[in-house]
Order: C-alpha cells, then sequence, then structure tokens
C-alpha cells in the first residue's frame, strides 16, 4: 500500500494537485494524508496577558481548521469514489515544511504530491517557497502539479540523467512502478559537450537498461546543448506527461533550484516535475 502525503490550503492549485494524485494512483492501493496546518490570527500584547482569552483563540481558530479539512475531505471523497483509497486528515498548528517533515517519518510516507505556482499557457513554472523548500529538505520524493494541470496519464515520461545514479537508490522503482501502472515509455536523456561517458556512467546506463527491461524506455543523447535546452527540446519532440530528476545535491539541478535568480524561476516545463532525492539525501 502506498502511503502518500498531499498538503493542502484548499486553494484550487492545491485542489488540482489532488485529482492528479487520486488520478495517478486510481488502480493503486493508497492511504492518502490530507495536510492543513495553521498559525492563529495575531494576538495582542494585552491579550497575551490573558493567558484564557489566548487558549480561546487557539481552539477556535483549531476547531476552524478541522471543520475545514474535513468538509474539504468529505468533497474530496464523494467526487473521486475509489474503494482502493483511504483518507486521513491531520490539522497542525506548526508550519508547513517542518510538519510535512515530521509526518513523512512517523507515517512512513512513500510520496508527497503538491501543487505548484503557474501561469497558464506559459511555459514557466514558479517553484514556491513550500515547494522548493519540500524537496531539498524532505527524504523523500516530491511530485509538483503546475497550477491548472489537466491530468493525462504519463504515457511519456522524461528523465534527464548524468549517468552518475546510485544503483541502490530505493526510490529509482518509483520510476518503474509508474510505467508499469500507466504502460508509459521513458526517455533517458543525456546531455554533453563532445566528452564520451566515462566507463562508470557506461556502466550505470548499462544498468538503467537492464532495470527498465520491462518498461518501454528510449535512450536520447543531446550533444552540444546544455540540460534545460535538451528538456526543451525533447518536449517539443515528444508530448511529455512527466519529468522526473534526481535531486543529487553534487549535480546541476541543486545549483539551478536554490541559486538566487530573478523571482526564483527554476525550471522550465509546464508538465509535473517528480523529484526524486539521491542516496546521499535520503
Amino acid at each position: 500500500m502506498k502511503r502518500i502525503l498531499l498538503p493542502t490550503d484548499f486553494s484550487e492549485n492545491s485542489l488540482n494537485a489532488i485529482h492528479y494524485a487520486l488520478s495517478l494512483m486510481k488502480n493503486v492501493v493508497c492511504e492518502f494524508f490530507l495536510l492543513y496546518t495553521y498559525t492563529p490570527p495575531m494576538i495582542s500584547t494585552r491579550t497575551i496577558l490573558d493567558s484564557s482569552s489566548v487558549w480561546d483563540i487557539q481552539k477556535i481558530a483549531e476547531n476552524n481548521a478541522i471543520e475545514e479539512l474535513n468538509r474539504f475531505k468529505i468533497k474530496i471523497e464523494n467526487e473521486f469514489i475509489n474503494e482502493k483509497h483511504t483518507f486521513t486528515s491531520i490539522v497542525s498548528f506548526n508550519l508547513l515544511i517542518p510538519e510535512m517533515c515530521d509526518i513523512a517519518e512517523k507515517e512512513s510516507i512513500n510520496l508527497v504530491i503538491m501543487g505548484t505556482q503557474g501561469a497558464t499557457g506559459a511555459k514557466m513554472i514558479f517553484l514556491g517557497t513550500n515547494t522548493m523548500y519540500a524537496i531539498k529538505r524532505l527524504k523523500i520524493p516530491v511530485l509538483a502539479v503546475p497550477s491548472g494541470y489537466v491530468y493525462e496519464d504519463p504515457k511519456e515520461i522524461l528523465f534527464p540523467t548524468d549517468y552518475y545514479v546510485e544503483r541502490k537508490n530505493n526510490y529509482l522503482g518509483l520510476i518503474r512502478e509508474i510505467c508499469k501502472m500507466h504502460q508509459s515509455r521513458l526517455h533517458i536523456l543525456n546531455s554533453y559537450f563532445g566528452v564520451e561517458l566515462s566507463t562508470d556512467q557506461a556502466a550505470l546506463k548499462t544498468f538503467l537498461d537492464t532495470f527498465f527491461k520491462n518498461s518501454a524506455h528510449l535512450f536520447h543523447i543531446a550533444d552540444g546543448k546544455d540540460v534545460l535546452e535538451a528538456i526543451d527540446e525533447s518536449e517539443l519532440q515528444s508530448k511529455i506527461h512527466l519529468l522526473v530528476m534526481i535531486h543529487n545535491k553534487h549535480n546541476f539541478f541543486e545549483n539551478l533550484l536554490f541559486k538566487p535568480v530573478i523571482n526564483q524561476i527554476v525550471y522550465k516545463t509546464n508538465v509535473p516535475f517528480l523529484v526524486i532525492p539521491s542516496l546521499e539525501r535520503q
């Protein structure tokens, strides 16, 4: 059984990501954890002196959060009737990212699926602060769903790699599972500038060929192109439904994701984006 964390703020963005999650996993037995974090309204200095008032305000905020999440849960259960899926609601007086980290460990979560902020029709996704830091802090895969993305089965999956992937990475199997669920074709993409693969890289390519032997997969080479350019070209050539990357703090992805660029626009894609932590990050 898959255990999947779905953070929500009740926005259309988070609801869309939940719809994606339920559709992606429609044939899989899953327990979904709906998480809503809250903080009470600002409390005045005078109120702080009255401990009873502080308690009352916090209790009201908690009750309101619980009621709102229960209504949200019922709405989802009624809209997506699936006997394979169960839901657990979690309301927490905490910041989102620390709470997600705690729940991921406590509940043995396998995957987080959450929304991103983006502009309809544009090829730019703004991975908001919460999404970026979920990717950075969590030790499990995070699947970021663009705002307004209309679900399609991930028949074509793009997996850019530098062939420095740890064979023991537990979450490589997640890519294979998704391929099997949806009879997907995996496009394994390597970009380089005139330098042949090293012996280790070539061995890893052979390993991936064997690892995905029961799934349709193709190897692509983008000579003389950087990674972003190669991904853009691949998306034009094939209708990609899911982008998958491994987050190794030593590779280009770390630099791309967390360097201080204007508006923190970190990736050019308009499809769901699955980020898998490297072995050292798990």
